[in-house]
């Protein structure tokens, strides 16, 4: 199945798997998506991720592991780690900032993702090197 924005895609996936509490869920590899991942989980908004190869298939998956508040496996006592996830730079409309423009994102509570020239960084990241770029998506 060929998708038009993969990173919508893959933020589409992980807020479905979080409403209903899944564990983890599968996504296909590329590189973006490996380093936003790796991203999330620097910042403690998914527990692990890792690649899955099958025999059968072609390509890559990544299986991310998703959090939740609670060691109890009660669904009325967990809580959602990611409350939300936003995609704000789409195919038709990029939207790029300076370093001096970062969005804040949930009065300082959630985190903005950028695409920089030295790769995905987050918004904290990034104003502290002085790069700006895209900004990719918002999680809180």
């Amino acid at each position: 199945m060929y998708v038009n924005d993969p990173l919508s895609d893959m933020l589409t996936r992980i807020r479905n798997a979080n409403l209903i509490f899944s564990e983890s869920v599968d996504i296909p590899a590329s590189k973006m998506k490996l380093a936003l991942a790796r991203i999330l989980k620097e910042q403690g908004y998914i527990k692990n991720f890792r690649m899955i190869s099958e025999p059968n298939k072609p390509y890559n998956n990544i299986r991310i592991y998703l959090a939740y508040s609670s060691s109890d496996f009660s669904d009325s006592s967990r809580k959602r780690v990611i409350q939300g996830l936003r995609r704000i730079s789409k195919p038709g409309r990029r939207i790029y900032v300076g370093h001096d423009k970062i969005p804040v994102v949930m009065g300082g509570l959630g985190i903005a993702v950028l695409s920089t020239s030295k790769g995905l960084k987050t918004s904290s990241d990034a104003h502290k090197l002085g790069l700006g770029g895209e900004v990719l998506c918002y999680v809180w």
